[in-house]
């Protein structure tokens, strides 16, 4: 591809972004955060507004010493002192770049400047030409540039490039402009301009009426090279252009936009987790990086992404550096997608009948709780799995002597494959004596992964859910057991998770019963 497709990524996270309410970022965070944007492939990164603070010197000044790909910029007023400071903080760097701007607008020119048109153009001439002292890699700015006169732009953009600007940025400030209005504009520069072909016209756009990303991408396509963004798209007020999606739009849309950036692509996840770390949570449905941006929960969806991803996916998550999609399983959920899942879990034999009966609790239990998680839907399956008269243990009958001074104990009596047993053991606890009790009637060898009780109702009489997730050669089951009694729902859950496992085991060797296997078992015992 030719250079002059070749669009340069200006990001201003560490600027404009941590202009944001909230988004103040420590220089061990910076420091990090431009590592990351190093190895992204960034062309120049913002470190700050060395004048604004010390903070900002030191942040600005860090930054640029650790750069190596990337070039590093600092932002400056039409300011002698600003021009001074952006140096004294980036001189460190082999390359670096000064970024002055000043106000076009009528409305700032006259009330935030208190300057005329021809005051403005004689700053310009004096600025840039300091800054131009300092380095060859000058970038000039008409602030709130989507409301400045064209003419009157067109003639200070020709002035600061005959200063030494090798860069023209046109910023919509407070998000004002439309696609088709920044396009004309950058048409505008381009044609009438004589000296445009000496400098790369760049664009910065804000997103008060969430056209950023639109408008840069409008920019580009008429002539723009160089989109000033952030990651996650912060900054001042709504925010600026999102770096991700600016990306993203050209390499999904290359058909459209012949243009290349660059950009390691498959980092833009990490470099949003981290500056997302660093100032505030992503909103779970931003485009690209968001929770949901690779989710499917939609029945219809969801079988669409299994038969082929290409249906509901315009873009790879593995491009952007998120491992897969996620098929979220809600009530909104189909039967394909609760399959896939299962096979997913490790249920690969499970009979249509079951996966049925299994989908029609889910979908009951979807309708209850926000998030389904993995082990809901492994108990749904294992519940639908075994039938009471296939339980090979019961419990009848349970006592538990607990207080201070003497160990506690449990009198436990199960029926297991029929037969009657009974046996009495001492725990550190009255719920470790019991589940001592069980392995001592059912011998056996599991891993306990979970105990977890919840009370379901309010009060001393509350009945309490008791959950307990076992363990066996990789295989895992859960059991859950409900009674106002604690000890008996924690002897009925790990009892429903035991049987649960046993059948699990009976999958594993087909040809036997349960009671076959129970009685090898003995046998080695």
């Amino acid at each position: 591809m030719s250079d002059k497709n070749r669009v340069y990524i200006f990001d201003t996270t560490m600027r404009d972004g941590e202009q944001s309410p909230g988004a103040s970022m420590s220089l061990e965070e910076k420091i990090q955060i431009a590592r990351v944007f190093d190895e992204l492939g960034i062309d120049i990164v913002e470190a700050g507004f060395p004048i604004a603070s010390p903070g900002d010197f030191e942040a600005t000044s860090e930054v640029s010493k650790i750069l190596k790909k990337s070039i590093p910029a600092g932002l400056s007023r039409h300011s002698k002192k600003d021009i001074d400071r952006c140096y004294e903080a980036l001189k460190h760097a082999p390359r670096f770049r000064i970024h002055t701007f000043i106000s076009t607008s009528p409305l700032h020119m006259k009330h935030k400047l208190n300057k005329s048109p021809e005051d403005v153009y004689e700053s310009i001439k004096e600025h840039v030409t300091y800054a131009r002292k300092f380095t060859d890699d000058v970038e000039w700015s008409c602030e709130d540039g989507t409301r400045t006169d064209m003419d009157y732009m067109c003639k200070t953009v020709e002035l600061a490039i005959k200063c030494g600007a090798r860069t023209i940025n046109i910023p919509d400030t407070v998000g004002y402009t439309v696609p088709s209005e920044f396009t004309k504009i950058i048409q505008t520069l381009t044609n009438k301009v004589p000296n445009i072909d000496k400098a790369i016209l760049s664009v910065h756009c804000h997103n008060d009426l969430g056209l950023a990303v639109a408008n840069s991408l409008a920019g580009v396509s008429a002539g723009a090279r160089q989109v000033e963004c952030t990651i996650n798209g912060i900054g001042e007020r709504a925010g600026n252009a999102s770096l991700e999606e600016i990306v993203m739009a050209i390499k999904t849309r290359n058909d459209l936009m012949p243009y290349e950036t660059g950009i390691n692509t498959t980092l833009l996840s990490k470099a949003s987790k981290l500056v997302s770390n660093a100032t505030f949570p992503v909103q779970f449905n931003k485009a690209i990086v968001g929770k949901n941006a690779f989710a499917h929960e939609a029945g219809i969806h969801q079988d669409g992404m299994l038969k082929n991803r290409n249906t509901y996916e315009i873009m790879t998550p593995e491009s952007v550096g998120v491992k897969k999609t996620s098929l979220v399983m809600g009530k909104h959920s189909g039967r394909h997608a609760f399959k896939d899942k299962l096979t997913e879990l490790g249920y690969v034999d499970v009979t249509d009948d079951i996966i049925q009966t299994a989908f029609g609790k889910f979908k009951v239990l979807a309708d209850k709780k926000k998030h389904v998680y993995d082990d809901d839907i492994s108990a749904l399956v294992d519940d639908s799995l075994i039938k009471k008269e296939d339980n090979v243990i019961s419990l009848k009958s349970l006592k538990v002597f607990a207080g201070t001074g003497e160990p506690q104990k449990a009198d436990m009596t199960l029926e297991v494959y029929g037969e009657i047993k009974k046996a009495s053991e001492t725990g550190d606890g009255p719920v470790d004596a019991i589940f001592k009790c069980i392995k001592t009637l059912y011998p056996h060898d599991v891993n306990l992964q979970l105990y977890q009780v919840h009370a379901v109702t309010e009060g001393t009489d509350a009945q309490a859910t008791v959950s307990v997730r076992i363990e066996e050669k990789g295989k895992t089951t859960v059991g859950q057991a409900a009674d106002t009694d604690t000890l008996v729902a924690s002897a009925n859950a790990y009892i429903n998770a035991l049987n649960k496992m046993i059948i699990k085991r009976d999958k594993i060797a087909p040809g036997q019963s349960i009671e076959q296997n129970y009685k090898q078992k003995m046998k080695g015992i």
